[in-house]
């Protein structure tokens, strides 16, 4: 499922498809504001998102074997509750 999926989906309980749109925009851009401060994002039944710092390490250039130098960068990890693996 993609987010037009999500839109559709939240369409069939509101009354427009632009308020389901709004409501899914919304809720992406809350998350994502949150994760950009680094707070941890804990949905209830769903999972938790959290920032996870990554250190700066050599890699590889896969066209040229070359060794490149990746630097140090923030990732997001997501852990799903145990009532969505169920």
């Amino acid at each position: 499922m993609n987010r037009l999926g999500i839109i559709k989906s939240v369409s069939k309980v509101l009354a427009t498809r632009g308020e389901a749109a709004l409501a899914v925009q919304t809720t992406f851009d809350a998350i994502a504001q949150a994760l950009a401060r680094g707070e941890k994002v804990v949905i209830s039944n769903f999972g938790t998102f959290r920032v996870k710092p990554r250190r700066p390490r050599v890699g590889r250039n896969p066209k040229t074997g070359e060794k490149v130098s990746v630097p140090a960068r923030r990732g997001v990890r997501f852990k799903a509750s145990k009532n969505l693996l169920d």
